[in-house]
């Protein structure tokens, strides 16, 4: 499914109020060759509706390196949309209509929180099995695909990956399987740590450098 020859890249969505902790553990894991199947096979590039600096929830400001008008689905193994508090304006729109082309061309979408709201409101989430912070969320957008919600902490779906905002971890271990990133016994042992914080995750980490 997953079986690039060339290094490929991950392209992780900037706009205002960006929620600086949802997407940490996903673009740490993917930029770091460590313990990796393919070490360096995926690079993140940040994009925005433009090229203005952004300021993310946390106070941080961050160029994008590119804008949605430059990427192609055929030039990227997954788009990442964090959470945000512009989810339901007219500026997020452009990245919902990125969304749509992805998923119209089978290319992977990530999203958490506020970004599952947008792509409710989208109708992206109308026929497939999906989660987010909670049913009545997005029951509040008046989308179609109530029956299909999840009461789970991320869920994936034909190439689209939902998760809760306060789910991060197991956020990024959907995206990570997504991307095929590690071996299974490497991902059991980067969620066993980073979501159960159980010490023998670190030791079976550790092994991998032996």
């Amino acid at each position: 499914m997953n079986d690039f020859d060339a290094p490929r890249t991950v392209h992780l969505a900037l706009y205002d109020t960006l929620a600086d902790w949802e997407y940490g553990y996903a673009v740490a894991g993917i930029n770091d060759p460590e313990f990796q199947k393919r070490p360096g096979h995926f690079t993140v590039a940040t994009v925005g509706a433009t090229r203005d600096p952004i300021t993310t929830k946390g106070g941080l400001r961050i160029v994008p390196d590119l804008t949605l008008d430059e990427i192609r689905p055929s030039d990227s193994a997954m788009l990442i949309l964090p959470g945000n508090e512009i989810w339901n304006t007219d500026g997020f729109t452009s990245f919902t209509d990125k969304a749509r082309d992805f998923l119209d061309a089978d290319a992977p979408v990530a999203a958490i929180c506020g970004a599952t709201g947008a792509l409710a409101a989208a109708g992206l989430l109308d026929d497939r099995t999906h989660t987010s912070n909670a049913a009545e969320f997005l029951e509040e957008v008046g989308y179609a695909g109530g029956a299909l919600y999840r009461d789970e902490p991320a869920v994936a779906d034909r190439g689209l990956i939902t998760a809760s905002g306060v789910a991060p971890v197991h956020f990024a271990r959907a995206i990570f399987e997504r991307l095929d990133l590690y071996e299974p016994e490497v991902l059991d042992a980067w969620f066993a740590l980073y979501a159960d914080r159980n010490p023998v995750g670190f030791y079976t980490l550790m092994e991998q450098h032996q």
